[in-house]
């Protein structure tokens, strides 16, 4: 790189970057370009652009506020670097989601509902005789708009007689009121009623109408003096006793319970349902009487945002506050719908949403916001992105380019990494066998790095593999009537015994039909329960596991080594060691979740949470331990010259040949070196785990257990943040579990794994009420042929075909 540095340097210069796994690395990026960041996962491209650029911009944010602040990010760390020039102000958009919340929403996301609130409030058709509302009024999420019902949640819980008995044919004495407490809570509310005068021996039916309505929904609490039955080997005096109606004990139980078991114990007998105040529309009357274009607000939100662009374009003509605002949603909206968003509603909840949508929503949001100059640092923008939406991504990433800023991409889809201004690969392979940057430059000049695992997936070359001939189902399972989000009526074949792609653009249906139905369906069968909708071919299915990309837990406490069981047999290896058991320590002493061990300042986490005050909150390593996790006594322990917490510093890859003689960690290790994560460490936080790195976690977990049975496995979207020579590993794993005689279903847009499998669902032909339905069937060739289908030309592409 032969440009001068200087005041007009056009490039962000790295010097000596040590972020986790990288070797002191030199790289140039330009800037006011779109640049993409390669390279197989765990390579250190996360580890570049996140953890070194954009965490040093963030650095330099703080240190220009208050000095206050300052000594709080200094706890958070600087990152490990020698020099960064060049460097503008960063946006990061990642992929990890806050904590979900039911009042979060694709509104309250991207603003939208402000705006939508202040159009009603300013620009609202009222009823004659009522006064002009502050937009606060049309938000469930202020006191001022709440249903006072069900404040602003649209959903109530109750409980019904049904729910509280569910086998009237018992007697009280007999356990009829399942919804009370076991042991002696349970009985002590039984010889309250006894004493009382209620008649414990009656089958529950035969109790006389008002008896029964007493003693599961009076709010009166009486005491009384209850005598005990005196047992032969125990003398027991009489008590007061205060009696608690079967409803008040769920309801109490549910909503003040410390324990997660005694509150799941009460939500069984708690029926959820639509407010009966506001009709599951969250709002006070005097917000929804307020209509624009005929809907109130509820109805306008509950749009797919599609849909609502359309009913606000002819208000874009009026004068005034209501053309001014209406432009601004249309214009808004417009830009997500760009993105393939336009099958969502402003009121889809957080929750729901996949953290590829939740990212492009943020996106949008961008866009919109006006600021240039700006370097943003994008998470794989096309996770969960079907083909035929990611030129409409590409537009809005030229379009932010345009406006003055660089873009810094994170990404593995090869479309995008074609259309780049610049790559910068990072390998040559993932963890300590990476670190390196293999390249930086125009995308062209990788086809010449012989040791870059991109180049051949950029640049394919030759003649396209030979097909596999597809595998002939061992049965079906067939799915009727299913009607749910957008599917309506739906009639789904899924083969058994095969590979099965579900495939369509964002918002056919695809998480619907399978994480929902297909999956929910399965289970409630094979649990002995009604499924909700007509399952057929179940008799070929012994067992259901579900692969999602939940993380497997919210704090640092949790990790990959815990989650799979492997640490157990660690703190056996540890307590079994000479200097142990001469201290008298057992494997408890090695476990960071409990006293004697770990580090009391950090209570075994290794980091302490770091208060940012109007910031996002932070963790940051604890002072004491160093992030260790535990005490120095217990890190005076040894096996084969190292402590537990270097053990859980090191990689899976490590971890291998270190532990090769723990039969019992040796098998996990193995599984999650062939699901693609030899790169992680044992002891990585849940917290920096991606969506796809806990699927695989998930995967790995189950596929070191004993195979017992026909298993269906279902997986969304598998190959998410995955490099394509990642996805190449996993899929060896998928294929052989169908080849051991199981059954695999996944939700898929990577055309790579569709063309390889033995049957594709095809969805669409649009997102929200413009899909939901089945346009193709069969195998991949069918479907490439298929004349309505919009993957078609994408999968024809794939096959050569």
């Amino acid at each position: 790189m032969n440009t001068p540095v200087g005041a007009h340097d056009p490039f962000v210069r790295v010097r000596g970057a040590r972020e986790h796994n990288l070797r002191g690395v030199d790289v140039d990026v330009p800037r006011d370009a779109l640049v993409v960041f390669t390279g197989v996962s765990g390579s250190g491209k996360s580890s570049l652009a996140f953890g070194t650029i954009y965490a040093e911009a963030q650095r330099r944010y703080f240190e220009s506020v208050a000095p206050y602040a300052r000594r709080l990010i200094h706890q958070v760390g600087a990152p490990k670097v020698e020099e960064i020039s060049g460097l503008p102000p960063a946006v990061a958009l990642e992929q990890r989601r806050s904590a979900p919340t039911s009042r979060s929403s694709v509104g309250t996301v991207t603003t939208l509902s402000n705006s939508l609130r202040m159009l009603l409030s300013r620009a609202g058709t009222y009823p004659g005789g009522a006064g002009r509302l502050d937009s606060d009024a049309f938000s469930p999420n202020t006191p001022a708009g709440a249903c006072p019902e069900c404040h602003g949640l649209g959903q109530v819980h109750r409980v019904t007689k049904e729910s509280l008995v569910p086998d009237p044919s018992l007697s009280v004495r007999e356990g009829a009121i399942a919804a009370w407490p076991g042991a002696w809570q349970g009985k002590n509310l039984r010889d309250i009623l006894g004493a009382l005068g209620y008649d414990l021996d009656r089958p529950w039916r035969e109790l006389p109408r008002e008896d029964r309505e007493w003693i599961l929904f009076t709010d009166e609490q009486p005491v009384v003096t209850v005598h005990p039955v005196r047992e032969a080997e125990r003398i027991q005096r009489p008590y007061k006793g205060t009696y608690m109606s079967a409803r008040r004990y769920v309801l109490h139980t549910f909503a003040d319970s410390k324990s997660a078991a005694l509150r799941a114990r009460a939500e069984r007998h708690l029926v959820s349902g639509p407010c009966p105040v506001c009709g599951g529309r969250r709002l006070r009357p005097e917000a929804l009487a307020v209509t624009f274009a005929g809907r109130d607000i509820a109805e306008l939100a509950a749009l797919p945002l599609s849909r609502l662009a359309e009913v606000l374009r002819p208000a874009r003509a009026e004068e005034g506050v209501t053309g001014t605002l209406a432009g601004d949603l249309v214009a808004r909206i417009e830009v997500l719908t760009e993105l393939g968003l336009g099958y969502l509603s402003v009121d889809r909840p957080t929750p729901t949403l996949s953290a590829g949508e939740l990212q492009r929503l943020r996106l949008a949001t961008q866009l919109r916001s006006g600021l240039f100059g700006v370097v943003y640092v994008l998470d794989e923008p096309s996770a969960g992105l079907h083909p035929a939406d990611s030129d409409a991504l590409l537009t809005v990433l030229d379009r932010l380019k345009a406006a003055g800023n660089s873009l810094f991409v994170v990404e593995h889809h090869m479309d995008l990494v074609r259309r780049a201004d610049w790559v910068v690969d990072v390998g040559p392979r993932a963890g300590e066998h990476g670190g390196t940057v293999l390249y930086s430059g125009p995308v062209a000049g990788l086809a010449e790095v012989a040791g870059s695992a991109t180049r051949r997936f950029l640049f394919p070359g030759g003649a396209a593999p030979a097909g596999r001939a597809p595998r002939e189902p061992s049965g079906v399972l067939r799915l009727r009537g299913i009607t749910r989000h957008n599917l309506r009526d739906l009639d789904v074949d899924v083969p058994l015994g095969v590979f099965t792609a579900v495939t369509g653009v964002s918002g056919s249906g695809k998480s619907t039909l399978v994480g929902q139905v297909l999956a929910e369906s399965v289970a409630a069968r094979l649990e002995g329960g009604e499924a909700e909708f007509a399952v057929g071919g179940l008799e070929g299915v012994d067992r259901l596991v579900r692969v999602d990309q939940k993380p497997i837990g919210r704090t640092p406490r949790s990790n990959l080594a815990t989650y799979t069981g492997l640490f157990d047999a660690v703190r056996k290896v540890f307590a079994a060691t000479d200097a142990a058991r001469a201290r008298g320590y057992g494997a408890g002493r090695f476990s960071f979740n409990v006293a004697g061990g770990r580090c009391e300042t950090c209570q075994g986490e290794g980091f302490v949470a770091v208060e940012l005050l109007f910031l996002p909150g932070a963790y940051a390593p604890c002072e004491a331990c160093g992030g260790a996790r535990y005490n120095p006594e217990t890190l005076e322990i040894t096996y084969r010259g190292a402590n537990i917490a270097q053990v859980l510093e090191l990689t899976v890859d490590a971890a291998e040949e270190f532990l090769a003689d723990v039969p019992a960690a040796r098998r996990s290790l193995a599984m999650l070196r062939e699901v693609g994560l030899g790169y992680l460490r044992l002891g990585q936080p849940a917290t920096e785990l991606s969506g796809g790195e806990a699927q695989r976690v998930k995967l790995a977990a189950e596929l070191q257990r004993t195979r017992r049975g026909h298993t269906l496995y279902v997986l969304d979207e598998p190959t998410t943040g995955l490099h394509p020579a990642d996805t190449e590993v996993l899929l060896r794993q998928l294929h052989g579990l169908v080849e051991a005689g199981d059954s695999v279903v996944v939700v898929e847009h990577d055309m790579a794994v569709v063309a390889g499998a033995d049957h594709v669902v095809d969805l669409g032909p649009g997102g929200g009420d413009e899909g939901g339905r089945v346009v193709a069937a069969g195998t991949p060739q069918q479907v490439a042929a298929a004349a309505g289908s919009v993957t078609a030309r994408y999968l024809a592409k794939e096959l050569g075909a």
